[in-house]
């Protein structure tokens, strides 16, 4: 199984968004795919249909140990697709794991009990460098970084590189950054433009070619508990995700750990 995290701790970038639809088109591919909310918000949780506020076990009681994760994993509407839901217990979970023994690697213990279940897993980390984050990037094998295309972009990924590189050296010296995904693009918007050509330059061959448009109708699906696969197939959301989860299986399976360039090489 690899497993991938979805962090950037800029909100409103599309981190749930891409985790739940790229989760989705992965299993229409043919993969089975695991989807873990880690966000306190439980907002991937709601994005494919599950109610937050009737979950009785969540990956908050996996982190405590109080129950294995592969007991909690559940069987999504949607081909391929599983998940471990979240609520706000796990709002208390890093205050619980704070004092507890090798506390940054609670997540990669929990996933042992489902690593020979999946192709691939994604993580919807919160918006934040906490505890949980830290978790999830010591579990994983890569991280996905969305980045919206507006003014401030780039605000904050120098601290999520920095942490990543922090993870790497004391925690986890495999994690790889399988790339940036450019979100919220709006091409009549002549900064959008702008931002976009400062990210390639800035990041190059790490930034994927696909880009996820503004759009309304990916706007529209998470109140719906759909993924735009579901909602609107033929929109230009779906079509972008579509194309973007292509090139991630491309990388993943096509591309070992040795040749993907590191964090410091950047």
């Amino acid at each position: 199984m690899k497993i991938c995290s979805i962090s950037n701790q800029k909100g409103g970038v599309g981190k749930t968004t891409s985790s739940v639809n790229i989760a989705t088109y992965l299993g229409k591919m043919g993969y089975k795919t695991l989807l873990i909310d880690l966000d306190p918000q439980g907002n991937a949780s709601s994005g494919i249909g599950l109610n937050k506020y009737r979950i009785d076990k969540s990956i908050y009681h996996a982190l405590i140990g109080e129950i294995d994760l592969v007991d909690i994993v559940r069987k999504s509407d949607y081909e391929n697709l599983f998940v471990v839901p979240s609520n706000r217990d796990l709002i208390g979970a890093e205050v619980e794991l704070m004092q507890a023994y090798s506390r940054e690697t609670k997540l990669l213990s929990a996933l042992n009990s489902v690593q020979n279940d999946f192709d691939f897993c994604f993580i919807d980390c919160p918006p934040s460098l906490n505890l949980l984050t830290v978790n999830a990037l010591t579990a994983s094998d890569y991280i996905l970084i969305p980045v919206q295309t507006e003014y401030y972009a780039l605000e904050g990924i120098s601290e999520l590189l920095n942490t990543v590189q922090l993870v790497r050296e004391n925690l986890n010296k495999n994690l790889s950054i399988l790339g940036i995904v450019l979100t919220m693009f709006d091409s009549r918007n002549n900064l959008a433009n702008q931002v976009v050509d400062e990210v390639r330059s800035y990041f190059k061959d790490k930034v994927f070619s696909s880009i996820i448009p503004r759009n309304v109708k990916l706007s529209e699906s998470p109140s719906h508990g759909e993924p735009i696969l579901v909602y609107d197939s033929k929109s230009r959301g779906a079509e972008a995700y579509e194309k973007l989860s292509e090139e991630i299986v491309a990388r993943l399976n096509g591309v070992s750990k040795g040749n993907l360039r590191l964090v410091n090489d950047v």
